[in-house]
């Protein structure tokens, strides 16, 4: 049996990390945000794509029928989640799978304690306007 941090750490030899000062550098990054929903929802970074991870493999492979173009263009593409763990997992699969991707180490959590900006969306609301 393998521990979720022995997977991290394995996926984390095969991959390229990017630091928070590496992706605010390059503007022409493609900031891919694997977090669910409920987690964007608390703030995201400006401009990132949202790609939830249970989607990322059938988004990005051009011969699935759920690809998504945004994945087939130019990169570099740097996937992020909360800490860092899940976007690791994330870009060691798409590696794999032949893809040129890197992740954001430490994650959001990093990106916030660098002080980089964050967007909040707005918040929803089912009350009638009027």
């Amino acid at each position: 049996m393998k521990t979720v941090e022995q997977l991290v750490a394995e996926a984390r030899t095969k991959i390229e990390e990017w630091d928070v000062a590496r992706l605010r550098a390059t503007p022409e990054a493609v900031i891919v945000d694997i977090r669910d929903v409920r987690e964007r929802a608390k703030g995201y970074i400006p401009g990132s794509v949202h790609a939830p991870r249970g989607m990322l493999e059938f988004w990005w492979d051009p011969t699935s029928p759920y690809h998504r173009e945004v994945f087939a263009g130019p990169g570099p593409f740097v996937l992020h989640c909360a800490m860092g763990w899940r976007s690791a997992l994330a870009a060691a699969t798409l590696t794999d799978m032949g893809f040129e991707v890197a992740h954001l180490d430490g994650g959001m959590e990093a990106w916030v304690e660098a002080e980089a900006p964050v967007e909040i969306p707005a918040p929803k609301t089912d009350a009638p306007q009027g």
